[in-house]
């Protein structure tokens, strides 16, 4: 019974998401949410004892979903360490996150909820934080070029560049987009 608890709660989640990109922040509620997830009325609030804890709880599902699978994984361990290799899973990177648009969308979504919630900035803050220093201890451990600022330039670059790709896609074309990647890497990330 816990199992289908637990698969009933990500369903949510998972809706919440998908309200929140197609509704903003103001459009979340249970009631959409119970839509969205084709769940009777009332379902939603029996899962999460407010509105916050839902909104929080989407930020956290949208982070676990945009994870690698373990095949990606597994090749950019055994992956030439080199800004080739760099610019190539940079280029994936993008290419994941804007596959999961919706996810994106609400994550934005989020972020401007969390300027009027100073709980939701709270921990939107700690997991970008956290984020931030896993890849930079994963770029330290796999010996890939460019050092720590880097990482942290080409976070910032790489995700205005999915803002535009999410929000405006015609303004740039794929090749533009898989150009300005690789350019990227090149200039923060130097010779190596």
């Amino acid at each position: 019974m816990v199992r289908r608890n637990d698969q009933r709660r990500a369903a949510l989640v998972d809706a919440a998401i998908e309200v929140l990109a197609r509704e903003g922040a103001r459009g979340l509620t249970f009631r959409a949410v119970d839509a969205e997830a084709a769940v009777p009325t009332g379902t939603a609030s029996n899962y999460f004892t407010s509105r916050d804890d839902l909104l929080t709880q989407a930020g956290a599902r949208v982070y676990e979903r945009l994870r690698p699978d373990e095949a990606t994984v597994e090749r950019q361990r055994t992956a030439p360490r080199d800004r080739d290799t760099y610019a190539r899973l940079m280029r994936e990177l993008v290419g994941r996150v804007a596959s999961f648009r919706t996810g994106y969308l609400a994550l934005l979504e989020l972020r401007l909820e969390a300027t009027r919630r100073p709980d939701l900035r709270t921990v939107l803050t700690e997991r970008v934080r956290a984020d931030l220093a896993a890849n930079v201890a994963y770029h330290e451990s796999t010996g890939l070029p460019g050092d720590a600022t880097a990482v942290k330039l080409l976070y910032l670059t790489l995700n205005w560049l999915i803002v535009e790709q999410l929000t405006l896609p015609d303004a740039l074309t794929q090749p533009e987009r898989d150009a300005l990647v690789t350019a990227a890497v090149e200039r923060i990330v130097g010779e190596g």
